[in-house]
């Protein structure tokens, strides 16, 4: 009994230090907090692309994907996420048709590659798909001409 009491009270006062010494410990910092010097991701908008300029880049996309064998849906859309262009190559996936519009929509609604929000759920920073109209999936790319989004590209990887 004697024996029981002394391994509970050793095992009491090493919770109690172990407690208190986690106590003592700061919270740490969630990256998230840091407020930045200048606001990421701000390019400005330009003019929508153009029917010909949409056309141009879904010929190249198209173009390197069948270097690869690779079969793809293409969309490009304007700054707003409108759709202007669309490109469905033969055998390429049914379902990536929908996947294709909504990476160049992300892509241009939040001015940035949509690679960026899949390392963001990579890392556990699992709050950034309870953003509005959000794919955490690589392929959608803003378009910048003259240092001003005019669209964006979409392509599933």
């Amino acid at each position: 009994m004697l024996w029981r009491s002394v391994l509970t009270g050793a095992a009491l006062g090493g919770l109690l230090a172990a407690g208190a010494s986690f106590a003592q410990q700061p919270p740490a910092q969630n990256p998230l907090d840091v407020v930045p010097d200048k606001m990421p991701f701000d390019i400005p908008y330009g003019p929508a692309i153009t029917l010909d300029q949409a056309q141009a880049a879904i010929n190249a996309a198209a173009a390197e994907s069948k270097k690869r064998g690779w079969k793809l849906n293409i969309a490009v859309v304007s700054p707003g996420g409108d759709l202007v262009a669309f490109a469905r190559m033969d055998g390429a996936q049914l379902a990536s048709v929908k996947i294709a519009e909504h990476k160049a929509r992300t892509a241009a609604r939040y001015r940035r590659e949509t690679v960026l929000f899949e390392r963001a759920v990579q890392n556990n920073i699992h709050y950034i798909l309870t953003l509005d109209d959000v794919i955490a999936s690589r392929g959608g790319i803003p378009l910048v001409q003259d240092g001003k989004l005019i669209g964006a590209i979409g392509l599933p990887s």
